[in-house]
């Protein structure tokens, strides 16, 4: 099988942030790690080359396919900041609709900055998605 890609890294989330050429972009970031931070319980770490994660979970799939991956996290991209929250955001559409300007995909929410959306329906998802993972893959 192959080796899991996208895994817990020892590059710092500091220098990776301080990385990210769009001032804004950057102070969005920082802003979320520490939004994230709070939300979640769990410290920011770097997962993969481009990916801040809080938290980890092991799962499994029916094909027998396993690995791990952060509760919750996010990515600066090009054309958005991505957001990691599970499950399906389709379950979660009151709290999106309270939201602000996005867009969501299964496990994604896009937004272009952080000021485009409420701090406190996203601190929600966070907690939410982090509670989902938590008892659908309880620590064994």
């Amino acid at each position: 099988m192959a080796e899991q890609k996208t895994k817990p890294t020892g590059q710092s989330v500091d220098d990776f942030l301080s990385a990210v050429t769009d001032e804004q972009v950057r102070q969005d970031c920082l802003a979320l790690v520490r939004l994230m931070e709070k939300a979640s319980g769990f410290k920011a770490t770097m997962w993969g080359p481009a990916i801040v994660g809080f938290g980890k979970y092991h799962y499994v799939y029916d094909s027998g396919h396993s690995g791990d991956a952060c509760l919750v996290g996010f990515s600066p991209r090009k054309q958005n900041i991505s957001l990691y929250l599970m499950p399906g955001l389709a379950e979660n559409s009151t709290l999106l609709n309270k939201l602000g300007k996005h867009k969501a995909a299964k496990g994604c929410l896009y937004i272009k900055r952080l000021s485009d959306v409420d701090p406190d329906v996203l601190a929600q998802l966070i907690k939410q998605s982090v509670s989902y993972l938590q008892q659908k893959y309880p620590d064994k």
